[in-house]
């Protein structure tokens, strides 16, 4: 094995301190306190008026977004009634389709704009906030009226100009910003569960 216990326990002990100094700097911002409850308060009044979610991502961040739409669907921490979210992009079929006639960067757009409702919220993830197929989502999503929520890294990119509820993670490294992307996506579960559960 290349690298012996001691370089790996420099390793994991390194990453665990980079993972909690990023979480420090959330804690200690009030505005992105503030942006979390923002969020969850956006989902409670959508799924109290009947509206889903639409979450998507790429990458890690459809995972994450496939992971937060399971806790919705499924359950979180309490048993409740199912609510209702869709993983844009988690249909194969549809994304390669819209994809192949229309171009990736309009793959989630078409599908948010076929299935949203002006009750809905789409909820986008996004570590450099520039991920071009999420900012065609939203920009087509403002056209119903929809509230729209972003998850994202670094300075935000463009994504955080154009939500209505960008919670920016303060890092530049994507894995630190994905640690704390599925954190958050926690955080909101319990406090919308806590609210309607």
């Amino acid at each position: 094995m290349k690298n012996s216990l001691k370089t790996a326990k420099m390793i994991v002990c390194q990453r665990l301190l980079e993972s909690v100094e990023v979480k420090k700097e959330i804690i200690e911002n009030d505005i992105i306190i503030k942006q979390i409850w923002n969020a969850s308060d956006i989902i409670i009044h959508c799924l109290k008026g009947g509206g889903k979610l639409l979450i998507g991502g790429n990458g890690g961040s459809e995972s994450d977004s496939l992971h937060f739409a399971g806790e919705i669907t499924g359950r979180f921490q309490k048993e409740r009634m199912p609510w209702p979210a869709i993983v844009l992009g988690a249909d194969q079929a549809t994304l390669t389709a819209i994809a192949n006639d229309y171009g990736y960067e309009k793959a989630f757009a078409r599908q948010a704009r076929a299935l949203a409702k002006e009750e809905d919220v789409l909820f986008v993830i996004s570590t450099s906030g520039n991920s071009k197929n999420l900012i065609h989502t939203v920009k087509e999503i403002d056209k119903i009226g929809c509230k729209t929520i972003a998850l994202l890294g670094n300075k935000g990119g463009e994504l955080a100009g154009i939500v209505d509820c960008p919670i920016i993670i303060p890092s530049e490294v994507t894995a630190r910003i994905q640690e704390s992307h599925i954190t958050i996506i926690h955080i909101i579960c319990e406090l919308v569960e806590e609210e309607l559960g």
